[in-house]
């Protein structure tokens, strides 16, 4: 039986350039001094935190995600999706549960909030609004901590919908058993 060798074969010219791996180019960019640039970056820094008065956070649940700014020196209102939470959320119940984390700390009065929510449903939307709200007031005011936790609202709640297998009709639904 014959053995075979492998032998190392060379590239020509044209395919060890295809193969051969290009650096990318680098820009040399001239240098700022120091001191200037600092100067001007505090300078942007203080005038943005003029301009953004709120305190920014997330929150979520299933699918729905809500941004949620709470703005402490304005009158009291909350607006989710640019319309009054009263018209986004119809029931009393879901606008209980927006309004829980403000009534426990007493901030149902001072400050002014606003929600940009996406995702998932109405029940969904409101748990991460109140979600998004516990952990703004939590941001202004770290001694409002304790009682949002005792009372579960800085909980993500993790529960989500269980995915299909196959073979089934939904996560666990098997299909109906036929005896003829």
């Amino acid at each position: 039986m014959p053995t075979i060798t492998s032998k190392p074969t060379k590239l020509t010219k044209p395919a060890a350039k295809k193969l051969a791996v290009r650096k990318p180019a680098v820009k040399k960019v001239a240098a700022h001094k120091p001191a200037e640039h600092g100067a001007a970056m505090t300078t942007q820094r203080a005038e943005h935190q003029v301009k953004t008065n709120y305190i920014y956070a997330v929150g979520r649940r299933k699918e729905a995600v809500a941004r949620v700014r709470w703005f402490a020196k304005d009158e009291p209102a909350i607006t989710v999706n640019g319309r009054a939470f009263t018209e986004y959320f119809p029931t009393f119940e879901l606008q209980h549960i927006v309004m829980q984390p403000l009534v426990l700390t007493q901030n149902d009065k001072i400050g002014n909030v606003t929600a940009k929510v996406s995702g998932g449903g109405i029940n969904g939307q409101a748990e991460s609004v109140r979600l998004g709200i516990s952990r703004a007031l939590v941001k202004t005011d770290a001694d409002l901590r304790i009682p949002l936790k005792r009372a579960g609202f800085l909980r993500r709640d993790p529960r989500a919908k269980e995915r299909k297998k196959y073979g089934l009709k939904r996560a666990r639904r098997a299909p109906q058993w036929q005896k003829r």
